[in-house]
């Protein structure tokens, strides 16, 4: 191993001790630094963003056995047999947290000496090195893995970005902004890029104002698509900032008829492509209102993922559907070309130490604010 100096032997992280509600997380300053394989690096954690998958995976959400919204609390059911978002179980305690930014402090054996000093960002899913295609295989960090809600975080060579691609002159970005990228960023540009989204689309987002949803209209946008933007109508001003052509409030009385008009309204459109993240009682309308020949994309499904499916729907008006969940490097590699051509802009909501950690993730689950919610680590 190679390292800039001197490492601690323990560090200060936040420890998920089981599944259930925010009593399960605990501060601790004496974890073990991570060891370091030969293949892997090591972050000094600067920053690190929060994502619905972090309360999903801590309260159990992902288990078979809940069809409910996410909540905060824990479920009742006994969900650790497949609590996680394979289907499998956690090993506790864990680290989460999948989105660090920091800077490469030691390498192992064989990874390369040029990222040490570098600031970098983490694809959060591991591959088997063998056979990366195999999606059956891969981990997620801060799932599977230890993640980036600590001050060091071990990950594979393959796994890290260098964001500022001239050391002399680093990107005029924040850690903090910089780590509002990673899982929400790339999720959106797999859903996007599995539906073939281009400037011919009329593309409707749901939960528009969150990590997912600000990242899907700036990358629809990016694309050339027209996009309408489902989200409270206090927000509706944020989503236009973005480039959203057309803001529907979710709270309509008829949110599917409302959308179907907006996208009438675009120069006598329809709906090509819905992508969403909110599922429940909306999602069987919503998809009636997407053309013939249509594209559903999905990653997520805070509002309940349990849903009315009219399989007429999808077969006479030759719906292709899209899960999106594991992509493949290169959706990655896409994004952190947009970041360093400054093609995107983040957007956080809010900076909040790891100490206050409870807090943030309480206003982060009341879903009041716009983008991505950081946790600064010292």
């Amino acid at each position: 191993m190679r390292t800039l100096g001197e490492l601690p032997e323990v560090m200060t992280a936040l420890h998920l001790l089981g599944n259930g509600g925010p009593e399960m997380l605990v501060l601790r300053d004496d974890v073990p630094v991570p060891v370091l394989a030969e293949d892997e690096v090591l972050i000094r954690v600067r920053a690190c963003a929060m994502n619905n998958t972090d309360v999903n995976t801590r309260v159990g959400w992902y288990s078979k056995m809940v069809t409910g919204a996410t909540m905060t609390s824990g479920f009742d059911a006994e969900v650790g047999g497949d609590a996680a978002w394979g289907g499998s179980g956690l090993t506790f305690p864990r680290i989460q947290g999948a989105d660090p930014c920091g800077e490469v402090v030691a390498v192992g054996a064989r990874a390369d000496t040029e990222l040490l000093g570098r600031r970098v960002l983490a694809d959060g899913w591991i591959r088997d090195p063998a056979n990366p295609s195999d999606r059956s295989k891969a981990q997620y960090l801060g799932s599977e893995r230890d993640g980036g809600y600590a001050q060091y975080c071990a990950i594979p060579e393959r796994n890290v970005y260098a964001v500022d691609p001239n050391r002399d002159e680093p990107l005029k970005l924040t850690d903090a902004e910089l780590a509002s990228f990673p899982c929400s960023w790339s999720t959106a540009e797999h859903m996007l890029t599995r539906s073939a989204v281009t400037a011919a689309d009329i593309v409707v987002v749901t939960g528009a104002s969150g990590g997912v949803g600000t990242a899907l209209v700036q990358l629809a946008k990016l694309r050339g698509a027209r996009v309408i933007a489902v989200t409270s109508a206090t927000k509706m001003g944020a989503l236009d900032a973005m480039g959203a052509d057309v803001c529907v409030d979710r709270a309509s009385v008829d949110l599917a008829q409302t959308v179907a008009a907006a996208a009438e309204g675009l120069d006598g459109g329809e709906v090509d492509v819905l992508a969403d993240v909110v599922g429940g009682p909306d999602f069987a309308p919503l998809l009636e209102v997407v053309r013939r020949g249509g594209r559903y994309t999905t990653a997520g499904a805070i509002a309940g993922p349990v849903v009315e499916l009219d399989l007429r729907t999808v077969y006479l008006n030759d719906l292709d559907l899209f899960g999106c969940t594991v992509y493949e490097p290169s959706v990655f590699e896409a994004l952190v070309g947009y970041i360093q051509r400054g093609e995107v802009r983040p957007v956080v909501a809010a900076v909040l130490p790891l100490a206050d950690f409870h807090e943030a993730q309480q206003v982060f689950t009341e879903k009041s604010h716009v983008g991505a919610m950081v946790v600064e680590i010292p």
